[in-house]
């Protein structure tokens, strides 16, 4: 990790001397060189310390405080990866298709999952977009502009855990500044990187190489609820592929519901398991496909764990019957 992560950006900028952008630059830096303000969720400096207890934090759930001792759990059922990968997840940054995640995820098998990724999470401006509001109301509304709130929002309520103290939250937000967007991810040709060198010393044209940079990535994630089929025994009106629903089952599926994962309802790859799910698809149950796809499940008191549902944009009603041609082949 480079040292400049750790510099001011009033210190970081303060040469004369115009720097050489390339694929590792991060994309930030070339921003507010061009004219963009600084994010609210901003560090002015943040140390590799801090990145540290932050990575700790999102994979583990606790870390070692500023006293030197552990801290608790931020919540006894869930940390950040379990509905969160912190690698790059969809193969066009411009576009939020379930269909070319799934197909980028298998070639880099990568988790399938519920919530969007950390990568380029700093890069974005706005959080619990759509649809989240009317599960969490004026929490959503809070979080729906700010960074920090919305980490706060997953910590409380998506993870049912705690409220976060400050330095936490200050680790969390260096970790995942060290997840933003290069250049590099903007898939960007030799010439643009000559254009992009050169509007350094061009005032005027870096307004538009601002916005043409802007235009490379989308800035917000949307989120559509969606019901279930009225009908689940008919399902949505789409063909299954049972191949393609074998990578769901493992990537989405397993990834939680192995015998190591989160949930206490463990999925496997027995007959029996596999009978189990397909006689309760037609179900008005949790333990419905369709149901927990479409609604997941909510905390409640004395059994606070619980199951996000799937967006449209994280999963498609297409994807949903692939899931299903596969419970059902492995059912015979």
């Amino acid at each position: 990790m480079s040292f400049c992560l750790f510099l001011t950006l009033g210190i970081f900028f303060s040469s004369s001397q115009p720097e050489y952008w390339g694929p590792e630059t991060p994309l930030y830096r070339v921003l507010w060189v061009m004219g963009k303000e600084q994010p609210p969720h901003m560090l002015k400096v943040f140390s590799k310390d801090q990145v540290e207890q932050g990575e700790e934090l999102v994979k583990f759930g606790r870390t070692k405080g500023p006293n030197g001792k552990k801290s608790p759990y931020i919540s006894k059922y869930f940390v950040c990866t379990h509905c969160h990968n912190i690698e790059q997840e969809d193969p066009l940054l411009t576009s939020r298709n379930p269909g070319l995640r799934l197909e980028y995820s298998i070639e880099n098998d990568l988790p399938f999952l519920q919530g969007t990724t950390f990568h380029g999470m700093v890069n974005r401006e706005s959080w619990y977009n759509g649809d989240y509001v009317k599960k969490y109301g004026i929490a959503a509304k809070r979080a729906h502009k700010s960074l920090r709130e919305s980490i706060q929002l997953c910590a409380v309520e998506c993870a049912q855990g705690r409220v976060l103290e400050r330095w936490e939250e200050d680790a969390i937000l260096a970790y995942l500044w060290t997840l933003e967007f290069t250049l590099g991810d903007l898939d960007l040709s030799p010439s643009d990187y000559r254009t992009l060198n050169q509007t350094q010393q061009r005032s005027s044209s870096k307004p538009v190489m601002r916005r043409f940079l802007e235009d490379k990535y989308l800035k917000d994630s949307p989120a559509t609820f969606v019901d279930a089929p009225p009908d689940k025994a008919k399902g949505y009106d789409f063909p299954g592929d049972a191949e393609i629903g074998k990578e769901i089952y493992r990537l989405s599926c397993m990834h939680c519901h192995k015998e190591e994962g989160p949930s206490e309802y463990k999925l496997d790859y027995r007959t029996a398991t596999f009978r189990q799910l397909r006689n309760r698809i037609p179900k008005d149950t949790h333990f419905s496909l369709y149901q927990i796809v479409r609604y997941g499940t909510i905390a409640q008191p004395g059994h606070r764990p619980y199951m996000p549902r799937y967006t449209l944009e994280r999963m498609s009603h297409k994807q949903v019957e692939d899931l299903r041609a596969y419970i059902e082949l492995m059912a015979y």
